[in-house]
C-alpha cells in the first residue's frame, strides 16, 4: 500500500526553505488545509531540515553530507579555491555536480561546478545564512511600486530567523569594518555603506550558535499542525494536470527501502515546485508544462576570492593557533561576517569573512591570531540573457530518470568586466584590511556560487519572458506555483535567499486566500 494520502489541499514540492515557507504561511493562516511536503532526499538531521552544522559530532555531520549528494558517486569535495582556479570539478560538502556532459552544451562557458543537495532542507542544510537585503537594481520594480517588497522581506527574516549581532563578540570584526570604511563609504548611501552581514544564525542562552535552516521557517507551528505531513525520500515525477488545465494533483515515486519505487497519485487543489532553480523547471518540463520561458534567463553570480592577515594586532589572551588544524570552511567564535552592499555603480555584493568564516578555505601553514585572517569575496552580478539557459532533452534522463538538467551559459564583455573591476576592489579591501597572504585574486569557475535563479521568473504581466505572475502562479496554469531562487526576475549580486522567502510569502498568502474563500464563494452561489 502507498504511504501517501489519496488527496490534499495543497502537495509542496521540495524541502528548502522556500517551500517550508508555503507550508509556514499556511498552517498560520489557514490550519484547516492538509498539506503534503515531499522531499527526493532523505532525511539527515534532527529535526528535519535542520543545518548540519548543528550536528556537533563531526562523524556524524559528514554523513548527513554524504547522504545529502544525491545517487552521484563520490566526487573529490572542495578543499582549495586553487583547485577550482586550476580547473578541478570540486563540489562543497553535501552538494554534487551535474556530469561532465552536461554542464555546458552549445557552446558557452557553461558552469562547470553547478551543484545540487538532496535532502530534507536542501541547501539551506548546508548554506553559510547570508541574508542581505537586495538594494537598487536588484530589487523588483514592480513589487516596489506596490510598497510590498520590504514588508516581504521583513517577513522572511522573520522566518528565517536572521541576525545580526551572532559574531558580535568575535576578535577584530569591528575593527575590520572600521579599516573597510574609509575606501567604501564615500558617497554610498547609509544603507549601502560596510555593516554586519545579516546572517540566518542564533544564539542560545547557553551562548552555543544554532544556524537555521528549513527547520526553523517551518517552526512548532508547522511541526506540530496535524493537517501537514512531510515525505522524504519521495520524487515527484510530474505534475498532473487535469482536463481543464489546472493542477489536478502530483505524481511520486516511493524511494525508500519499502517503497520499492511504487508510483502513487496524490491529488491536490494546489501544488507548489519548489525544487531549487535547477530541478523546479525540470518538473515541469516533465508534465508538459513548457511556456518558452521556462529555465531561459539563468543567472549565476560570478564569485572572485582574495585573502588578507590583519597587521598591527595582538591576540586578546596572547595565544595563537594554527589554522590549518581548524575545520576548513566552518565558522567558529574567532569569525566575523562584514558585508558590502551591492550598488549599481559597483555591481557587486562583498562578504568579508574572518577565516573560520570564509565558504572557500584559505591555506596559512604558520601559526596565527585567532581571527586575523580574513577572506575577501565578492559575488558579481550578471547581465540577464535569454539564451543563458536549464534546458531538457527527450530521452536524455539523470540518475533518478527524471529529464537531465543541461546548461547553456556564457558570460559577456560587461560580466568579466564586472569581474575585472570586482577584482580591483578586492586589492583595495584587502590593503585596507592589512597584507595579502596571497598576490593572487582567484576567479572561481562557473556555477561555484550556489545561487542560480531566474529559471522560472517572475513577470508582472504575461509576456511571453516570463513563467509565473507576481504570485508566483505559473501563466495559463491556475494552481501550479512555483517558488525559490529561480523565481527571482532581476539580476542580483547578493545571496538570493531571503528574496526568494519573501516571493514564497506572497505566493502561500495568495495559495491561503484561494483555498479559504473558495468554498464559502461557492456556498454562497449555490444558495442564489
Amino acid at each position: 500500500m502507498s504511504r501517501y494520502p489519496e488527496r490534499v489541499d495543497v502537495a509542496i514540492v521540495g524541502s528548502g526553505p522556500a517551500g517550508a515557507t508555503y507550508a509556514r504561511i499556511l498552517s498560520e493562516t489557514a490550519p484547516e488545509l492538509r498539506i503534503a511536503m515531499f522531499e527526493v532526499g532523505p532525511t539527515v538531521s534532527n529535526p528535519p531540515g535542520a543545518h548540519v552544522k548543528n550536528i556537533e559530532d563531526l562523524e556524524e555531520r559528514s554523513a548527513a553530507q554524504r547522504r545529502s549528494e544525491g545517487r552521484s558517486e563520490a566526487a573529490a569535495k572542495l578543499n582549495s579555491p586553487v583547485a577550482l582556479a586550476q580547473g578541478k570539478r570540486q563540489s562543497r560538502p553535501g552538494t554534487y555536480l551535474l556530469p561532465d556532459d552536461d554542464f555546458s552544451v552549445d557552446g558557452g562557458d557553461g558552469m562547470p561546478v553547478a551543484a545540487m543537495s538532496s535532502n530534507v532542507g536542501g541547501m539551506s542544510a548546508h548554506w553559510t545564512g547570508a541574508c542581505p537585503r537586495p538594494g537598487e537594481s536588484e530589487r523588483i520594480s514592480f513589487l516596489d511600486a506596490t510598497g510590498e517588497l520590504d514588508e516581504l522581506l521583513g517577513e522572511a527574516e522573520r522566518l528565517l530567523g536572521v541576525t545580526t549581532d551572532a559574531f558580535e563578540g568575535a576578535p577584530f570584526s569591528q575593527l575590520i569594518r572600521d579599516r573597510l570604511a574609509p575606501v567604501v563609504d564615500e558617497g554610498r548611501e547609509p544603507t549601502t555603506r560596510v555593516q554586519r552581514m545579516p546572517l540566518a544564525v542564533r544564539r542560545r542562552d547557553n551562548g552555543r550558535l544554532v544556524w537555521s535552516g528549513s527547520d526553523v521557517v517551518l517552526g512548532d507551528v508547522t511541526r506540530e499542525n496535524p493537517n501537514f505531513e512531510l515525505f522524504d525520500e519521495s520524487l515527484v515525477t510530474r505534475t498532473v494536470i487535469g482536463d481543464d488545465g489546472a493542477a489536478a494533483g502530483v505524481e511520486v515515486r516511493d524511494l525508500s527501502e519499502a517503497g520499492a519505487g511504487q508510483l502513487s497519485v496524490v491529488a491536490a487543489r494546489v501544488v507548489v515546485v519548489a525544487a531549487d532553480a535547477l530541478r523546479t523547471p525540470q518538473v515541469l518540463w516533465a508534465s508538459g508544462v513548457r511556456p518558452d520561458a521556462l529555465g531561459r534567463y539563468l543567472n549565476d553570480q560570478s564569485q572572485v576570492v582574495f585573502a588578507a592577515r590583519i597587521t598591527g594586532i595582538e591576540a586578546p589572551d596572547g595565544s595563537t593557533t594554527a589554522a590549518k588544524d581548524k575545520a576548513a570552511g566552518a565558522i567558529s567564535e574567532t569569525s566575523g561576517v562584514s558585508w558590502v552592499p551591492y550598488t549599481d555603480a559597483k555591481p557587486f555584493h562583498g562578504q568579508i569573512m574572518q577565516l573560520d568564516a570564509s565558504p572557500v578555505p584559505v591555506a596559512v601553514d604558520d601559526a596565527v591570531i585567532p581571527g586575523s585572517i580574513v577572506g575577501l569575496g565578492m559575488f558579481c552580478a550578471k547581465e540577464l540573457q535569454r539564451d543563458d539557459r536549464v534546458l531538457f532533452t527527450d530521452g536524455h534522463l539523470d540518475s533518478y530518470g527524471m529529464p537531465a538538467v543541461r546548461i547553456h551559459y556564457t558570460a559577456t564583455d560587461r560580466d568579466r568586466a564586472v569581474m575585472d573591476a570586482a577584482e580591483a576592489e578586492l586589492r583595495t579591501l584587502g590593503d585596507a584590511v592589512g597584507e595579502p597572504l596571497d598576490e593572487r585574486v582567484i576567479r572561481l569557475p562557473f556555477g561555484a556560487s550556489l545561487h542560480y535563479q531566474g529559471t522560472t521568473r517572475m513577470g508582472e504581466t504575461d509576456d511571453g519572458e516570463s513563467v509565473c505572475s507576481p504570485t508566483s502562479e505559473v501563466w495559463g496554469v491556475p494552481g501550479l506555483y512555483v517558488a525559490g531562487n529561480g523565481v527571482i526576475p532581476t539580476s542580483t549580486a547578493c545571496n538570493p535567499t531571503l528574496t526568494g522567502v519573501a516571493l514564497a510569502v506572497k505566493g502561500a498568502r495568495d495559495v491561503a486566500a484561494k483555498l479559504t474563500v473558495a468554498p464559502a464563494a461557492a456556498a454562497q452561489a449555490t444558495q442564489h
